[in-house]
């Protein structure tokens, strides 16, 4: 693996802890909290330890988009995982600052002699591996910010181990393609559910209300996600491929009655009204049974967005389709007569 450009700066970093007095959480390395929260907290790289990833996601300035909903429920992404973070040299040097400011300070806390015996004394490496400064990394455990409050975060508990460039960590949860790409997941935002309705006005009890989505309406959506300077990304991408209608009443009928409407061949859902279509069935729409009286009903209309993913190497596959859902107000008049 390629070596990384170092993520903190070590002089800078070493002038703060000095000059605070006090060592930073979101810096790299080991538990800086103390014995008693580090037994608690699970982490042993730091309480708000930041990723490296970078995610490049378009996202939709339009109003009401937002994030897409994973359908499985037996799967999320990942809360937190193991990534490349120091060279030899800079683990040296924030480590052995810190361990100068605690003597400074009175006293090192309990465990310090095992971590100096760990890292420096050869139980098992020997001083930080500095020899190999730019044959390997040290990996550290992270979290995920979106998920930070999650029970999930805290389950990578491994102390900063190494690993040579090119070897495979061969580590649970150590970050990869696929750990990119569920990241790339939880960061896909799609525009909202923009559905065309005939009428447009108000629908009338009875009569069926047609709903469509042209083709021009909705486009893939891509996310992508890399770890600078190890080759790793993955890029996800979101396709629509069908729509469900919930009326927002029971007094209404789903067309078809599975609220389901399939995409069709030129990429399309649904079928536009058009003249001389009022005694016809539409292939996707609702049927209200009573007036909404000086309200309306909600239509929820959520489009299902299936999610395949392609990566470094040759890797990739397919996750969890997403939904994301979109309401509009369906006033609803009581007469029966139609014009055509």
């Amino acid at each position: 693996m390629p070596a990384l450009t170092r993520c903190v700066g070590v002089t800078a970093l070493t002038t703060a802890l000095v000059g605070l007095g006090t060592l930073p959480a979101a810096a790299g390395g080991f538990d800086t909290i103390g014995p008693q929260e580090r037994k608690t907290s699970g982490d042993s790289s730091g309480r708000v330890l930041e990723s490296r990833v970078t995610i490049k996601a378009p996202g939709s300035k339009a109003k009401d988009s937002g994030p897409i909903t994973s359908t499985a429920v037996d799967w999320e992404p990942p809360a937190c995982w193991y990534e490349p973070y120091w060279k030899a040299e800079d683990f040296k040097t924030f480590n052995e600052a810190k361990w100068s400011m605690y003597e400074s300070a009175g006293g090192a806390p309990e465990g310090i002699a095992d971590l100096k015996a760990r890292y420096k004394g050869g139980h098992p490496y020997k001083d930080f591996n500095v020899d190999k400064n730019d044959k390997g990394m040290w990996w550290v455990a992270v979290r995920n910010p979106e998920m930070k409050d999650d029970p999930a975060a805290k389950a990578c508990t491994r102390d900063p181990f190494w690993v040579d460039n090119g070897e495979n960590p061969d580590v649970p949860q150590a970050i990869d393609t696929e750990t990119l790409a569920g990241l790339a997941h939880q960061r896909t935002v799609v525009p909202p559910t923009e559905v065309s309705l005939a009428p447009n006005g108000k629908s009338t009890v009875n009569a069926p209300t047609w709903v469509w989505l042209d083709k021009g309406t909705f486009k893939p959506v891509s996310v992508t996600a890399s770890l600078p300077g190890t080759g790793l990304w993955a890029t996800t991408t979101a396709k629509p491929v069908s729509l469900h209608l919930d009326p927002g009443t029971e007094d209404a009928e789903s067309l078809p009655a599975s609220g389901e409407c399939g995409i069709n061949d030129d990429g399309s859902i649904g079928e536009p009204y058009a003249r001389g279509k009022a005694e016809l069935t539409p292939p996707c729409g609702v049927r209200y049974l009573r007036s909404s009286g000086d309200g309306s009903y909600g239509l929820k209309a959520t489009l299902t967005w299936e999610i395949s993913w392609e990566g470094a190497g040759g890797t990739g596959g397919d996750l969890p389709s997403g939904t994301f859902a979109t309401t509009t107000d369906v006033a609803v008049q009581e007469y029966q007569a139609v014009n055509r």
